[in-house]
């Protein structure tokens, strides 16, 4: 009988934002999805919801500096960068990153790209409906998940159908 090898997650901590670099491993090169801009006031309202992933630069003798690449998670990071510049976040500001230190970074920021599924119709709907029923009216709902109110009252409509 094998015995099954136990995984070690990555360590994550709170780095401040002005340690922290884009790197040129991240493989979104092409703008899609909800603008930097959007994101940006999205991250001022609820905050930062999912962490940065987040390699150690090191200098040429290897020694670490510091200062962290961002492989994945770069909009992410255009958006506080842009709360920085309009300054309504502090340059130091710790943010929440996932440290890795194995396997390469393009496979880290192809992985975090690819294995994200887009939400089902129906489970938007119910999202919806339920802050619906909690007093949101539909242009409410559509100012807050950057869709316009005509998504937001055809996944209601769903409900006659259900």
């Amino acid at each position: 009988m094998t015995k099954t090898q136990k995984i070690t997650l990555s360590a994550s901590r709170d780095i401040p934002f002005n340690r922290l670099t884009l790197s040129q491993a991240n493989v979104r090169h092409v703008k899609s999805g909800v603008s930097i801009e959007e994101l940006a006031e999205d991250i001022a309202r609820r905050t930062l919801l999912a962490s940065l992933t987040v390699r150690p630069l090191v200098d040429e003798d290897g020694a670490e500096t510091g200062m962290f690449e961002i492989p994945a998670g770069g909009r992410r990071f255009r958006a506080l960068e842009l709360l920085v510049k309009q300054k309504r976040l502090n340059r130091t500001a710790p943010v929440p990153c996932i440290v890795r230190m194995d396997g390469l970074a393009e496979e880290d920021s192809l992985a975090e790209n690819v294995q994200r599924a887009p939400l089902h119709p129906l489970d938007q709907f119910r999202a919806f409906q339920s802050m619906r029923e909690k007093g949101k009216s539909a242009e409410e709902i559509a100012a807050a998940f950057f869709v316009s109110a005509n998504v937001v009252k055809q996944r209601l409509k769903l409900a006659a159908v259900a």
